[in-house]
């Protein structure tokens, strides 16, 4: 059995997700010939449920492509929670000192910086867009993959779909990337990510805070009920304690490590941990084939960027693919292709550089080197006009950006 289609799409995670339901909506196709291959999607907490521990920072350009793609505007509002504020210190300084950089979007005339956002509740609410808007969804696996000079075949539990182009979304360890023949550099950090959801002795201020420690950074992003979401990011030797060790000695280590700046931590949900590696893609398309998100692309969680990055990536797709559609152009050849690539690995290659240099840097305790940094912050803290300049890329919109992450009026 074949099935014949204009773009597959493999992975429905959020990026995945997201570019199926933009590409059914902007890109001038059939949205009965663009189709979804993956697994079942992660359940959705009810709405009276706890937070769920795997949230993601969304970008103000990212919400408005998940706007774009009919994602946002599905959303349970109440679970979503804004953060208005963004303070970064160095464990050589104290909190709530001059030598912490804060940004606050009031100062920018916005009302918020960003929103913390349940992973599985975002990914939801684009599939949902994506079937509504006509889009094809398949369940299953990516068996088999060849490319050739006029199509590419996928092939999943005894069916296989042809198609003009396919887009692999399926994540760090992506089969369509091994086997597309792109292929990609992998770098470990030998550090693993602790995510876990907390409550503290003060209120979050709807502000994301961001510790960095010898041993890694920590951040604390506000959540809807008042409880706090965690990303600690650690020595893998220290990680493992961490892990293992029991719940009041987490939290004491936790207090410590935050510098108690919302006083007293207690756990609010199970520790859930993940290796941290970066992953650079040589080149990020070939004939019939591109990759998105972190097929193409993984780099260290310090700032939160990964999403963001991945859904920029959907939206430069969607309007590389939509201007092909327009000119005659065969959407899966390397011209239309090149132009997607040629955007977004520069953004995300410079991305990735500024967040090793912030995570090398800060990692040093001691030497001249976390003290120019920590002066640095203190005094773009005291410059209005930088601290504008580096808002704007907290909230995403500065540098090149698809036209789908812009503003559609005047304003920032």
């Amino acid at each position: 059995m074949s099935e014949d289609y204009d773009i597959v799409l493999i992975g429905n995670g959020l990026v995945g997700a997201c570019a199926g339901a933009l590409l059914v909506r902007k890109a001038g196709i059939d949205p009965a010939r663009i189709a979804l291959l993956g697994r079942a999607a992660p359940p959705v907490p009810a709405s009276g449920a706890a937070p769920e521990v795997r949230v993601a920072a969304v970008s103000r350009a990212s919400e408005r492509v998940l706007r774009a793609a009919g994602g946002w505007q599905r959303l349970d509002a109440a679970r979503l929670t804004p953060y208005e504020r963004m303070c970064v210190w160095h464990e050589s300084v104290p909190p709530r000192s001059e030598g912490m950089l804060c940004f606050d979007a009031a100062d920018l005339g916005e009302p918020d910086l960003g929103a913390i956002a349940e992973l599985s509740a975002l990914t939801q609410a684009c599939l949902e867009s994506f079937v509504a808007a006509g889009g094809i969804q398949i369940a299953g696996e990516l068996e088999q993959l060849e490319l050739t000079e006029d199509a590419a075949f996928v092939s999943s539990g005894g069916v296989k779909l042809r198609s003009r182009l396919v887009v692999g979304a399926d994540g760090a360890h992506s089969e369509v990337r091994a086997r597309s023949g792109l292929s990609a550099r992998v770098r470990d950090y030998r550090q693993v990510a602790l995510v876990a959801n907390i409550a503290t002795q003060r209120p979050h201020e709807h502000t994301a805070w961001q510790r960095f420690l010898r041993t890694g950074p920590l951040a604390l992003l506000p959540l809807f009920d008042g409880t706090s979401s965690i990303v600690w990011s650690a020595d893998e030797p220290y990680a493992q304690r961490l892990l293992e060790c029991p719940d009041e000695e987490f939290e004491a280590r936790l207090t410590v490590a935050s510098d108690a700046v919302l006083g007293a931590a207690r756990l609010a949900s199970a520790r859930v941990s993940f290796p941290l590696r970066s992953v650079r893609a040589d080149g990020y398309v070939t004939t019939r084939c591109a990759l998105i998100g972190d097929a193409a692309h993984v780099i260290h969680p310090l700032a939160g960027q990964g999403a963001n990055l991945g859904l920029l990536d959907a939206a430069a797709l969607c309007e590389s693919i939509a201007s092909a559609v327009t000119e005659g152009e065969d959407i899966g050849a390397l011209r239309p292709l090149r132009r997607y690539e040629q955007q977004r690995r520069t953004h995300n290659l410079a991305t990735d550089a500024a967040m090793t240099a912030f995570r090398s840097g800060f990692a040093l305790s001691r030497g001249p080197l976390p003290r120019l940094l920590s002066s640095g912050l203190a005094a773009v803290n005291r410059n209005d006009w930088l601290k504008r300049i580096l808002a704007r890329q907290a909230l995403g919109v500065s540098g090149e950006l698809p036209q789908l992450a812009r503003a559609q009026r005047s304003g920032i």
